[in-house]
């Protein structure tokens, strides 16, 4: 008869009632908890010769924590991102367990002590503007098929969502019969936000549901906006083929404008820099992207050469006019935090 350890029983409540019960994950960050538990098990099994059966708490520890992430960057190759993703897993069950098991505090403390590696190499990859209009006049709008990938394509950059938050999109997601005309995306944490909609992007969208309306006029207004030939929610690989298609259509009239590998997060990059570049303000970009920090925002800031550029000219400008003055320049607050981001 099998008995479980206490490992496995609290894995098992950590994924199945604390995470959607009271923290209100969403099943797309269970499942890649999940996955990261999966990994750690793994090489406890194969690296450290503890089958899972017999693995306990008293073997969740710093140092094989420590391991395992060393493993993943050594071993596997992962990137730091994917690193510092696992270990963030590791430390929110850690501090779970703090509440729990407190008779082993000290344990899970140490865990949550490890420090995040830092990513030297993190590079945003974006389409500059042209190559946007270019992809997005690949699709054949004069067909049913080519109006529903110009409005997925569009829509996924227009409003910069993730391509998960376009795949749950449903009916009435979207505002399209009075002013302001709003979508509503579901992001990471279950976090509701309202993005504006113009005109464009409204009319793409308008066009679509009209060649669509025999199957979205009786349909419940939870059913997905975007569907595949079953009626089912579009998957994440379903989004990013449709993706892969038009861009390899775009690549071949112009490469100079068009990367050999395009993502679905590259668009939701490729919009934030633009709209940086237009001089959006960083408050604005975050609320569109739904970033919880600005600190996340400012990366686009710190990867902007030209506007990098362009700051220290304002300062140089400053610097040498004739009615320069001191406090003038320590004024400027938009200007200094430019300048502390410079070379980041």
């Amino acid at each position: 008869m099998r008995t479980d350890t206490d490992f496995a029983k609290q894995l098992s409540r950590y994924l199945s009632e604390y995470l959607p019960y009271e923290r209100n994950v969403s099943p797309n960050t269970i499942l890649s908890y999940r996955n990261a538990f999966v990994q750690y098990i793994e090489f406890m099994r194969d690296k450290k010769g503890i089958k899972v059966e017999k693995l306990r708490l008293e073997n969740f520890t710093k140092d094989n924590v420590l391991c395992f992430l060393n493993h993943l960057t050594d071993e596997k190759h992962c990137s730091a991102k994917t690193r510092n993703q696992r270990l963030a897993v590791m430390k929110s069950f850690s501090t779970w367990l703090q509440y729990v098991e407190v008779g082993r505090m000290e344990l899970w403390q140490k865990i949550r002590s490890i420090p995040a590696m830092r990513d030297m190499e993190r590079k945003l990859n974006y389409l500059p503007l042209e190559g946007v209009k270019l992809l997005l006049e690949q699709p054949d709008a004069n067909t049913p098929k080519g109006q529903r990938h110009l409005a997925i394509l569009a829509l996924m950059y227009e409003t910069g969502m993730r391509v998960q938050e376009l795949a749950d999109l449903t009916v009435d997601s979207v505002r399209l019969d009075v002013e302001p005309y709003t979508i509503r995306i579901v992001g990471k944490g279950r976090k509701t936000r309202i993005v504006p909609l113009f005109k464009s992007i409204v009319d793409i969208l308008r066009i679509y549901l009209k060649s669509e309306q025999h199957v979205l006029k009786s349909a419940s207004i939870q059913h997905p906006l975007f569907y595949n030939t079953r009626g089912e929610r579009l998957t994440r690989a379903g989004i990013t083929y449709i993706l892969k298609t038009y861009s390899d259509l775009a690549r071949k009239k112009n490469k100079e404008i068009i990367p050999g590998r395009i993502s679905c997060h590259m668009l939701r990059h490729s919009k934030a820099m633009h709209l940086l570049q237009a001089g959006v303000n960083l408050v604005y970009i975050r609320d569109l992207l739904g970033h919880v920090s600005i600190e996340t925002t400012e990366i686009y800031a710190r990867t902007d050469s030209n506007a990098k550029r362009k700051a220290l000219e304002k300062v140089s400008l400053t610097i040498t006019s004739n009615d320069a003055n001191k406090a003038q320049w320590e004024g400027n607050v938009s200007l200094l935090q430019w300048l502390k981001g410079y070379g980041k």
